[in-house]
């Protein structure tokens, strides 16, 4: 197997605008431009522009569609109306979590998946695994890019470039339109907590949206930024909040896991709830100053109670944040705990998630 990392069809772009490369989940992706500080401020205060076309698109057909969905999703993909998505999970016999993903209702008997970069192969695998007679699935990832416009100035950016009708796409709904003149599948969808979309554009396209976007204003971010303002709009990540083992019950995803259905891994989750979660997902802001990162421990009382599984700065609130997991008995906001940053135990206090809310206008 080629150890070469895999580059995305607007790479040269990022070069040229002489980002800082990283690998990042087998790919060669931006993580950087103008500086995190500036790119997260920028998202926030006006626009920025992402490139997550490492992310898997997959196209789901057939009189078995539905039925597929409701097996491998926790969410019910049933109700679903043509031109809306919901979030959800796929989950293992275990009831962890192979994936959280993003499923769009394109047609009565066709839908997307979009799943996470490095989980592509393993996503795909699985899926065709459990896949049932008379749904097909195919990989359209190569087909199409897929660029983040994201901040409070994202539709008015993305009204210059299209005729769109935007009361089509309230939040968690696409549309197909056209975009600069390609074709493209316009969602209100994001990852970082401000209004905007994604906008999946054919290949050939992309490099030209891309500069027609930051000529309009919008400024390339890069996975730095994407990463703090994950965090501060409380978004889990998977590999750090989510992995294989993790109950999503203790994620705090119930609201997206039908339980009344039959979906893989459903059985187990259900008797998770009889016999009393463990544990749960919550936000940390440390009192005493200093920055915590992933894999800092966590104490109460002097004993080890857990690991953060994201930490950093709040660009936005000035604070110092982080998730874990704690046990349930632990997870009342204003409990205090210790984050033991460099060795160094810092007075910090459970509090609720999001850490940052954008005004809704």
């Amino acid at each position: 197997m080629s150890n070469e990392l895999k580059k995305t069809v607007l790479y040269s772009v990022h070069r040229q605008l002489g980002a800082t490369m990283v690998p990042f989940s087998g790919w060669e992706m931006p993580v950087r431009y103008s500086g995190d500080i500036a790119e997260h401020k920028a998202v926030r205060e006006r626009a920025g522009i992402f490139d997550v076309s490492h992310m898997g698109r997959y196209e789901v057909r057939g009189p078995a569609a539905v039925a597929f969905l409701q097996r491998v999703h926790s969410n019910d993909a049933s109700a679903l109306k043509i031109g809306q998505a919901h979030y959800g999970l796929l989950c293992n016999e275990r009831g962890g979590v192979v994936d959280d993903v993003i499923v769009y209702r394109r047609g009565e008997e066709f839908f997307w998946i979009v799943v996470n970069a490095g989980n592509r192969q393993k996503d795909w695998d699985w899926l065709m695994t459990h896949k049932l007679v008379g749904a097909t699935l195919t990989d359209e990832s190569d087909a199409w890019a897929l660029i983040a416009l994201q901040g409070p100035q994202a539709m008015d950016i993305l009204r210059r470039f299209t005729d769109l009708d935007f009361a089509r796409i309230p939040y968690y709904h696409a549309a197909d339109a056209t975009v600069a003149g390609y074709r493209a599948l316009v969602a209100r969808t994001g990852y970082t907590g401000e209004d905007g979309v994604e906008i999946a554009v054919a290949s050939n396209g992309a490099a030209d949206l891309w500069a027609k976007l930051m000529e309009a204003g919008a400024t390339p971010c890069g996975l730095g930024a994407r990463d703090t303002l994950r965090l501060e709009a409380g978004m889990p990540l998977y590999g750090h909040e989510l992995t294989d083992d993790t109950n999503p019950l203790e994620a705090n995803l119930k609201r997206f896991i039908k339980m009344d259905k039959p979906f893989i891994g459903q059985p187990v989750l259900a008797q998770s709830l009889v016999d009393g979660l463990k544990r749960k997902l919550v936000g940390v802001a440390l009192v005493d100053r200093g920055i915590a990162r992933a894999e800092c421990a966590v104490r109460a009382g002097g004993q080890a109670v857990g690991v953060l599984t994201s930490g950093g700065p709040s660009i936005t609130t000035g604070q110092n944040i982080g998730m874990c997991y704690l046990p349930v008995a632990l997870a009342k906001p204003d409990t205090e705990v210790e984050v033991v940053v460099r060795e160094k135990p810092l007075k910090a206090k459970v509090v609720k998630t999001p850490f940052y809310s954008r005004k809704k206008s």
